[in-house]
């Protein structure tokens, strides 16, 4: 239990996948201009990162490697992501049509998002065994929606702030972001 613990809290703030990672930054970027925006994206993100890790997980395990084709692992597992956001955009459009329509390409976007597939691969990668992944994946994709929260209340503040002019727009977004990745690094000492 111990063990599912440090996945997750790794996974969640000191391995964050947006600050620390420097993974799904499109979306960092692009859809935190609004907090509603940023959280729809957020749950939409991560719904699809934990079903990927569930459905790809078992593909690796029981059929990829056992049949020595595990290079496929990359094209199956994007195959299986953009099957999942199929799945969400469709649900979103006929349940919650305003955030659809808000979310626009980057909805279509999370097919490609590095975060996704990235994590797919971490769990592979690190040796994980399904519980594990999955721990991983719930972090990891709660670290993401946290990531994106924060800076959509990092961007409202902005607005109403008094920002020097040679720094406004996209430069003020990178220094921000960057503090904040800088105050996510900090999270290090918390498991050793």
């Amino acid at each position: 239990m111990a063990n599912l613990l440090k996945i997750f809290v790794s996974s969640l703030l000191i391995d964050n996948v947006i600050l620390i990672q420097y993974l799904a930054c499109c979306p960092f970027i692009g859809m935190t201009t609004d907090t509603d925006k940023a959280f729809g994206m957020g749950v939409a993100a991560s719904f699809v990162l934990v079903l990927a890790t569930v459905v790809t997980w078992p593909i690796y395990t029981y059929i990829l490697a056992p049949l020595e084709i595990s290079f496929l692992e990359t094209l199956v597992f994007i195959l299986v992501i953009a099957a999942l956001v199929q799945l969400v955009e469709y649900y979103l459009k006929k349940s919650v049509p305003a955030l659809y329509s808000s979310m626009g390409v980057y909805l279509a976007l999370i097919t490609t998002n590095c975060a996704i597939l990235g994590v797919t691969l971490n769990c592979i990668s690190k040796g994980y065994n399904y519980i594990e992944s999955i721990v991983y994946a719930i972090g990891t994709a709660l670290g993401f929606l946290l990531a994106m929260v924060l800076m959509s209340g990092v961007r409202d503040r902005i607005r109403s702030a008094p920002v020097p002019a040679f720094v406004k727009g996209t430069p003020i977004l990178f220094v921000s972001a960057g503090l904040m990745s800088m105050v996510f690094a900090g999270f290090v000492g918390l498991i050793k």
